[in-house]
């Protein structure tokens, strides 16, 4: 697949109404053999969801030592300070672990105009990377969210 082609499928995948849940993720996070857990990411005043992404040993060390989340990058295989090209930070206030120490939970303060990698229509960060719902078998912008 061409460059270009890549892109228009991944900005279909991110604005599109078409539902394409990616249920390998998993599948290919563990074949890659990273060793990572999941992280959500909730802002700690609204408690939105704004991300999930992973963390490894070194992603947590770094997000616990600078107070700024930090994870792994599983599609770069590179530690992703999040906001150090965007400028959208998130200051740590907190880090939870779940009973099983499988999984992870950053409350955190946005620093920037987003915690989303994508744009709205106007050009701008999105809040959260949850910002269409499942209606219908078909995705649907969340108004205020788009």
């Amino acid at each position: 697949m061409s460059e270009r082609m890549e892109r228009m499928a991944h900005h279909t995948l991110e604005e599109g109404a078409q539902l394409a849940i990616d249920f390998t993720k998993l599948q290919q996070i563990g074949a890659s053999g990273a060793a990572v857990v999941p992280v959500a990411v909730q802002d700690a005043d609204s408690k939105e969801v704004l991300i999930i992404a992973y963390a490894n040993d070194a992603a947590l060390q770094h997000t616990l030592e600078q107070g700024v989340a930090t994870f792994w990058s599983t599609s770069r295989n590179e530690l992703w300070v999040k906001g150090a090209t965007s400028g959208d930070t998130l200051q740590v206030v907190e880090v939870r672990v779940n009973c099983e120490q499988n999984s992870l939970l950053y409350l955190v303060r946005p620093l920037g105009a987003g915690a989303c990698h994508t744009k709205n229509a106007a050009g701008q960060a999105r809040q959260s990377c949850y910002y269409r719902r499942i209606r219908h078998g078909a995705l649907e912008f969340i108004e205020g969210l788009a």
